[in-house]
């Protein structure tokens, strides 16, 4: 079974009603009708939450987490082994800390396709199955 592995960028495209958005609405529509399962990186998960806090405060953050736990995602914790490996990708291939998280559990298998709207994701397309979603 396929595995969308969606980072922040492409989660709050599909919040914010932008671009590449629907694409996220039809992999959690799959999602609900179990023909794909969904992850997200704990890391993942609290740059939503920032970035929701900061737009629209504590009852915005807690509306649009609650809206995202409906579609019954898989929140990936993240072990010290997943953030020694997220260091390594920071290091070895300069991607942010927090994208490192994302990149990794793509990595898990080959069902994982990580689904994002950040460009940086270019420079490791040998390394995961990627997705991106359209410039906005």
């Amino acid at each position: 079974m396929t595995v969308f592995v969606l980072d922040a960028s492409a989660v709050l495209r599909f919040i914010d009603n932008e671009a590449g958005g629907d694409r996220i609405a039809l992999i959690l529509q799959d999602r609900m009708e179990q023909s794909v399962d969904v992850a997200i990186s704990a890391i993942q998960w609290g740059e939503i939450a920032g970035r929701m806090r900061k737009k629209l405060g504590m009852a915005g953050q807690n509306r649009a987490l609650r809206l995202l736990a409906e579609f019954h995602p898989h929140i990936v914790p993240a072990t010290g082994e997943r953030a020694v490996r997220a260091a390594e990708i920071k290091h070895d291939r300069k991607l942010p800390y927090a994208d490192a998280f994302a990149l990794d559990l793509a990595m898990d298998s080959p069902d994982h396709v990580l689904v994002t709207a950040d460009y940086d994701f270019k420079a490791v397309t040998d390394l995961a199955r990627i997705e991106f979603l359209p410039a906005k």
